[in-house]
């Protein structure tokens, strides 16, 4: 098998188990899922640490791409966009289990910052829209890194506590919801415009 698709399909198969079993899973587990041995995996990736860095990087660069091609078939309206960018996660994951992150705050913190460091540099096109919506009238003049912490906030939260497992909310639920709730906030309405 290519090196490539051995480590995807590796990713793939932790991001199962972690939805499963939670970071609790072990490498004797994925071995186990994929019918390989634990060597073949440590050929790829030389820890537990190191595969689930990995298997966020996936995360973020699948919903990278996602948001590209969404953003090209999607209209121009800066702020569908903007709910688009904030409130969603890549399709292949949303079948996941992704309150279950917040225990990586505890568990694994060097995991949880790479987390945080992707969540951030995934901001970059929100703030983009939020700039070309108050260019355009559509959205009022906000403060930037006001709006950003309270996204970055709310978002925090679920990572805190098990808030969304204990309500039985979705963390796809729960993202769309404060990106809806943030930027209807934020929406010139045309009432306000007189």
């Amino acid at each position: 098998m290519e090196r490539d698709a051995l480590r995807i399909r590796i990713l793939d198969s932790a991001a199962d188990l972690f939805n499963t079993k939670g970071i609790k899973f072990t490498m004797d587990d994925l071995a186990h899922s994929l019918g390989m041995s634990k060597k073949t995996i440590y050929t790829v990736f030389p820890d537990k640490k190191s595969l689930m860095i990995d298997t966020i990087d996936r995360f973020f660069d699948t919903a990278m791409e996602e948001k590209k091609q969404g953003k090209a078939a999607s209209e121009t309206d800066p702020v569908e966009k903007l709910k688009l960018v904030l409130g969603t996660i890549p399709k292949r994951y949303e079948i996941y289990d992704l309150r279950k992150l917040y225990v990586l705050k505890e568990k694994y913190p060097s995991v949880y910052k790479h987390w945080k460091k992707r969540r951030t540099e995934y901001w970059q096109e929100a703030e983009d829209l939020l700039k070309q919506g108050m260019e355009e009238g559509r959205i009022r003049p906000v403060m930037i890194p006001v709006f950003r912490s309270m996204f970055q906030a709310s978002i925090e939260q679920f990572f805190q506590k098990d808030i969304l497992v204990k309500n039985d909310i979705t963390y796809k639920d729960a993202v769309a919801e404060v990106a809806s709730i943030l930027v209807d906030g934020i929406v010139i309405r045309d009432e306000d415009k007189t």
